[in-house]
């Protein structure tokens, strides 16, 4: 089994190549790494029903990397609270050689356990948190350190990597092995196994939010209405999961504060009081709502 460190003999000239069939080839690495993560759907699946488990109880999401594999978690957590409403203090970034590291390379924090260590302490990581770790290799001492003192700390740990059999993955509770092999370019990890992280982060954070109910019907109604366009869209929301005319969607959305679950509601018939302390009853899951109300 290639790792990604190996060097696939069939690209040895391709920097003599055409550029068309270079990026070619770079492209058919690209969909042979997405396609390498059928064989992890229960893997994710089974991360993202224990982190919702665990995260219903007002835990963080926290993700740890170095490198691509930590630019690449900071972007998928960055996205969850425009599109799932998830707060902002309930994410952490544990970063090899801190934030700054986001722009600019520190190629050698990677090798700092006793920061990640540190980093885990310091931040009161407990039972109620989700530890993500990210390591194209699988032996990062930086991300090791941090889903080992996690689960230490009685976390839940996920791990994701691109080698099997790998540190990290024995580490953690939940492994997510990404098998994407020899890079195009011998060891440059931020092609497929960059990648593979960025689908595999994708599907396992919208699957957690799944679960946590800030989807309803294929729809973001936890969005956060921060512009016009926005706010259009959660008019469309309301409507469609209503059936009302644009006018009540509008009316409906404004009384609710711009909360589309309220608003959705509101719409419905119910006033805002008691639209609110319905989605507190059923713990702001929108479908358990309209099932307490239609019934």
């Amino acid at each position: 089994m290639a790792s990604t460190e190996s060097a696939d003999p069939r690209y040895t000239e391709i920097d003599a190549w055409p550029t068309v069939d270079a990026v070619g080839a770079m492209l058919e690495g690209q969909l042979s790494a997405i396609a390498a993560l059928q064989t992890q759907a229960e893997a994710i699946a089974q991360a993202a029903s224990a982190a919702a488990d665990r995260l219903k109880h007002g835990g963080r999401l926290v993700y740890a990397g170095a490198g691509t594999s930590g630019r690449v978690a900071v972007q998928d957590g960055v996205e969850l609270g425009p599109t799932f409403g998830w707060p902002a203090t309930r994410l952490l970034y544990l970063m090899a050689g801190g934030m700054s590291a986001l722009a600019a390379s520190a190629e050698g924090a990677e090798d700092d356990a006793a920061a990640a260590r540190t980093a885990i302490r310091t931040s009161g990581i407990g039972p109620d948190d989700v530890v993500i770790g990210l390591a194209a290799s699988g032996r990062t001492p930086f991300t090791l350190a941090a889903i080992e003192s996690a689960r230490a700390a009685g976390a839940l740990t996920i791990a994701i990597a691109n080698n099997p059999c790998t540190p990290l993955l024995t580490a953690a509770e939940h492994a997510i092995f990404a098998e994407t092999g020899s890079e195009v370019i011998a060891g440059s990890t931020r092609m497929q196994a960059g990648t593979a992280q960025k689908v595999v982060l994708n599907t396992l954070s919208t699957a957690i939010m799944l679960r946590l109910g800030h989807v309803y019907r294929g729809l973001m109604v936890d969005m956060v209405i921060s512009n016009d366009k926005l706010l259009r869209r959660a008019h469309r929301i309301v409507q469609t999961l209503t059936d009302c005319s644009e006018d009540v969607a509008a009316a409906a959305t404004e009384a609710s504060g711009r909360d589309i679950k309220t608003a959705v509601l509101i719409a419905k018939g119910l006033s805002t009081d008691t639209a609110r302390a319905l989605l507190a009853e059923h713990g702001g899951l929108l479908r358990d709502a309209i099932s307490a109300m239609e019934s």
